[in-house]
């Protein structure tokens, strides 16, 4: 393992790694169960991947619309709460759809996928 990697196990239920044997040796871990510090989950994007979509009337999902996601999602962690232990917003913040909703929408537009009125 690399100097102060940053490690994310996704596999659920168990992941490939688990945190207490990355103890000491991580800069960060992250992994998709909810019973561990910085849980990824999807959850996190769809609701406003969604609702972007809907508002914008888009027709397709893009890669660019999941990228203006993924960055309102980071965007949402301050800079002075960002730490080891929260590089990732809890699935309970409800202003995450708020963030993300918008900067879905605008993508569509963007990339062209939105329905004519």
């Amino acid at each position: 393992m690399a100097k102060s990697p940053i490690v994310f196990a996704m596999a659920n239920p168990n992941p490939e790694i688990r945190p207490e044997q990355c103890d000491g040796l991580a800069a960060v871990m992250a992994t998709g169960r909810s019973d561990y510090p910085n849980q990824i989950n999807n959850v996190l994007a769809f609701p406003g991947i969604f609702r972007g979509a809907l508002d914008a009337h888009a027709t397709d999902i893009t890669e660019g619309m999941k990228l203006a996601a993924a960055i309102a999602i980071a965007e949402s962690v301050s800079d002075a709460d960002l730490k080891p232990e929260f590089v990732v917003p809890s699935v309970f913040d409800r202003t995450i759809v708020e963030r993300v909703a918008p900067a879905v929408a605008a993508a569509a537009i963007k990339d062209g996928v939105i329905r004519k009125r």
